[in-house]
């Protein structure tokens, strides 16, 4: 049995997964046709990023906004992850698909790295989306294969070890590194083939500084590496700011925009129309938005004659299911997000299925919060309120770029103003508030965030399961037990359960 399964890993590319199982949204496939010793850089960039944003935005939709109450997905059968209930399963796909990408991604560095197809850009691509995906693995699970993972096509290693969470991100943190470096070269790349930037080096490094914060600070407060991290972040922001520019503007954000046609159209069109409408919208997110006026939802001060979050009202209004209800209270269903088909007055609604601006990697709205928390912290002697305000604007001004309100109006009209009379965990909760609304629809990242800091305070329902503790991570797919077994029952014994009440490194004391 374990030879065959040996088999069907060579079949698939992947050094780290094998056998998928079966999901109602599993509808890209682990292997890519272009995976092969011929294929260019360019033929390759783009169709692992778009690969890579689908595994991403479908796991968004259905499992971090239950967790993070902007969706309800309401019933009470068991698996209703807003319950903090999950199956085991659950897991497979987001793991079998980022591993899945990550064999072409290396495959643009190794390409890249050889004559005639020498590219230093392309190998910082590579790196970046390396560290980008390596990432969000390891916050997802703890320890995962890093070093020898996807080894099976070459070097035939189908039991990769699984490496401390710890050890990968200081690897990542190397990998960034040198990325930073590469791109000064500004060797061209083929735009056509670069799905995020259009072939913008510049960019590129500006992305590549920018995940590098976001990673620094996630492990700030480990004792054993904080200090290192202050000093990088204060580097980065401060001391060495030349060498290592970040995103500064909406238009410098990294994303993939679903303009349609050929492979960019959005990962969201493949869900079928009744299951993209069916969760409710979560009382958390919309009272908050409502209570706000919120340009996003609020057609009047949105100026664009609709809701940019494309949110069914109910009744007129826009109400909320409470997250974590039990199962004995049966709400009702109120808002949702409309479907394609949906329409409003007889006319079609704009919807988030469709919307190009969804494919979200990392934008300026996060880079400024960054820079807010670590202003805060005494890391930087910026204004912590210049960047939260910054920070708030961009996020609005990134769905609604007409809105021409000034940002301390709304804020102070919203009653979420700056204030430095405030206790410092006021302000930190006030900067995660509009950071939770920021990273809409950024795969994971709100659920990290949370993780990290506790914030925003998200209300307890009576039906939360897992002692109402919000999960650490997630499990490993249960495949893994079997074909790799002595290295799967290493990681466990070192980091703990393989359940999602064990608390990943960077989440402990």
């Amino acid at each position: 049995m374990k030879k065959i399964l040996q088999h069907i890993t060579a079949t698939l590319l992947l050094g780290s997964v094998t056998l998928s199982s079966c999901t109602k949204d599993f509808t890209a496939k682990n292997t890519n046709p272009n995976a092969v010793p011929e294929a260019l850089p360019q033929q390759l960039l783009q169709p692992s990023v778009v690969n890579t944003m689908t595994y991403n935005m479908i796991r968004n939709r259905n499992f971090n906004n239950e967790l993070m109450q902007v969706t309800v997905d309401m019933g009470d059968a068991e698996g209703r992850v807003f319950r903090y209930d999950f199956r085991s399963n659950l897991s497979d796909y987001f793991y079998n698909g980022l591993y899945s990408q990550l064999t072409d991604i290396k495959d643009i560095y190794k390409v890249a790295n050889t004559a005639p197809n020498s590219n230093s850009s392309y190998r910082a691509i590579s790196l970046i989306l390396q560290s980008w995906i390596y990432a969000n693995l390891t916050d997802t699970f703890g320890d995962i294969p890093y070093f020898e993972s996807n080894q099976g096509k070459d070097s035939l290693n189908f039991e990769p070890k699984f490496d401390e969470q710890k050890t990968i991100y200081l690897d990542i943190f190397s990998k960034l590194e040198q990325a930073n470096e590469l791109l000064k070269g500004d060797t061209a790349i083929v735009g056509a083939s670069d799905p995020i930037y259009g072939g913008n080096l510049f960019r590129w490094r500006k992305f590549c500084n920018s995940l590098y914060l976001r990673l620094l600070l996630r492990i700030s407060h480990k004792a054993d590496v904080a200090d290192a991290c202050i000093t990088k972040i204060r580097e980065i922001l401060e001391t060495n700011a030349a060498n290592y520019p970040v995103i500064a503007s909406n238009e410098e954000s990294a994303i993939v925009q679903w303009i349609g046609g050929g492979a960019l159209n959005s990962p969201l069109l493949t869900v079928r129309e009744q299951d993209f409408r069916q969760p409710a919208i979560a009382s958390f997110f919309i009272d908050n938005l409502v209570n706000w006026r919120d340009p996003r939802i609020d057609p009047v001060w949105g100026t664009s004659g609709v809701n940019r979050w494309r949110i069914a009202a109910f009744q007129g209004s826009f109400q909320g299911v409470p997250s974590g209800y039990h199962p004995n209270e049966n709400p009702e269903k109120k808002s949702y997000f409309y479907s394609t088909n949906q329409t409003v007055s007889g006319n079609a609604a704009p919807t988030l299925m469709n919307d190009p601006m969804t494919g979200i990697i990392m934008n300026y709205a996060e880079v400024q919060f960054i820079r807010a928390e670590a202003a805060l912290r005494g890391w930087t002697t910026a204004s912590p309120a210049a960047h939260y305000n910054l920070g708030a604007e961009a996020a609005i001004k990134y769905w609604v770029p007409t809105w021409n309100v000034a940002i301390q109006s709304f804020l102070e009209a919203a009653d979420i103003q700056w204030n430095d009379a405030e206790s410092f965990e006021e302000k930190l909760a006030k900067i995660h508030l509009q950071k939770y609304y920021a990273l809409f629809l950024v795969d994971y990242q709100q659920w990290f965030e949370y993780r990290r800091t506790g914030y925003p305070v998200l209300p307890k329902g009576a039906g939360l399961q897992n002692g109402g503790i919000m999960p650490g991570r997630m499990n490993y797919p249960v495949y893994v037990q079997s074909t790799n077994p002595t290295n799967y029952r290493i990681a466990v014994d070192r980091q703990g359960a393989d359940n999602m009440s064990t608390l990943v490194w960077w989440q402990r004391p």
